[in-house]
């Protein structure tokens, strides 16, 4: 076996319907396209979501709500992580860079530390937002918080 001796396994590899070649090729005349109409002339295309002329799915269904251009969405965390943050990283310092760099969160996430957990030690936090009962829990215990 070589590989100019290689073929397809018989009757596997079927042969292009040659379409508008003549009468003899049995696909001439019409050239498979049925007789008048739209869909026989060049260049027909339906629109995307055409359902025969009936009242498309997209247009039957009610508009509902609204979304806000101007939302800010924030990546949470809670007082619990900056916990286990502190005994497993020995993270004093909770910036948004740092957080970047140990890949707590993406590049343009914006960061809100919310109050849920308790904590222990003293943690210096630049985020963009934070929760009163968060801001209270940490400077309690001689800890900073910094919004940028």
């Amino acid at each position: 076996m070589k590989l100019h001796n290689l073929t397809p396994a018989k009757g596997s590899v079927k042969s292009k319907k040659r379409i508008a070649r003549g009468q003899g090729s049995g696909h001439g005349g019409t050239s498979t396209r049925g007789h008048k109409g739209a869909k026989s002339r060049s260049g027909y295309s339906r629109k995307r979501a055409f359902e025969g002329g009936q009242m498309p799915l997209q247009m039957r269904l009610p508009k509902r709500g609204f979304k806000n251009p101007n939302r800010v969405e924030y990546v949470v965390i809670n007082l619990s992580r900056l916990q286990e943050m502190l005994d497993n990283y020995s993270m004093t310092d909770v910036s948004v860079d740092g957080l970047y760099e140990k890949r707590f969160i993406q590049k343009n996430d914006r960061v809100k530390v919310l109050g849920n957990g308790e904590l222990t030690g003293k943690v210096n936090v630049t985020v963009h937002a934070i929760s009163k009962t968060a801001q209270e829990k940490i400077e309690s215990n001689g800890g900073t918080v910094t919004i940028l």
